[in-house]
């Protein structure tokens, strides 16, 4: 249910997904979707944190400080591009337009991966500098390293190119020292 979810928000767009199609693409009784989840919006959501943990997941520090954070970033990137990164696109746009959207989506995803980004990029940090920043600063930095990635799709619809990523690694790094 939850690929079929994915594939049709990717087809269709946000909008046109429903869950009658939904049903219909997984092959299942529309009761036996609304039994696991109220709405498309909780549907999704499930979908996107399955397939967060994985594609977002931070791996453990082995090269220099910039290899580590500019391979994070580029997995970052690559998400963006997959359906799973579909969805959590087309989950903020919604999110815009709906307040209980968009507390559902901050409760169940992005607070979530909030930890996860502050962890990874803390780890990186320790094993690279000897010490981890407070957590103010080490939001801050999660914040520069994220954020271009996140503006430049949301925004302007384009994946980060190589000079976006190297330049928020570089400055990050910096900022770290």
């Amino acid at each position: 249910m939850l690929n079929a979810a994915d594939d049709l928000l990717v087809e269709q767009g946000f909008a046109a997904t429903t869950i009658e199609g939904i049903a219909a693409r997984a092959g299942v009784a529309k009761q036996t979707i609304y039994r696991w989840w109220k709405s498309k919006v909780e549907i999704l959501l499930d979908a996107l944190t399955d397939d967060a943990l994985e594609g977002l997941a931070w791996a453990e520090p082995a090269g220099t400080a910039s290899e580590d954070l500019t391979a994070h970033l580029h997995r970052v990137a690559d998400f963006f591009q997959e359906p799973a990164g579909q969805v959590l696109q087309a989950l903020l746009g919604h999110a815009q337009l709906d307040k209980e959207a968009a507390t559902a989506l901050r409760k169940a995803f992005l607070l979530k991966q909030r930890e996860r980004d502050l962890a990874g990029l803390g780890a990186v940090l320790e094993r690279h500098t000897g010490r981890t920043p407070d957590a103010e600063t080490l939001g801050r930095l999660t914040d520069l390293l994220l954020g271009p990635l996140y503006y430049r799709v949301l925004v302007f619809g384009q994946p980060a190119d190589e000079q976006l990523i190297e330049s928020a690694v570089d400055l990050a790094l910096k900022l770290a020292d």
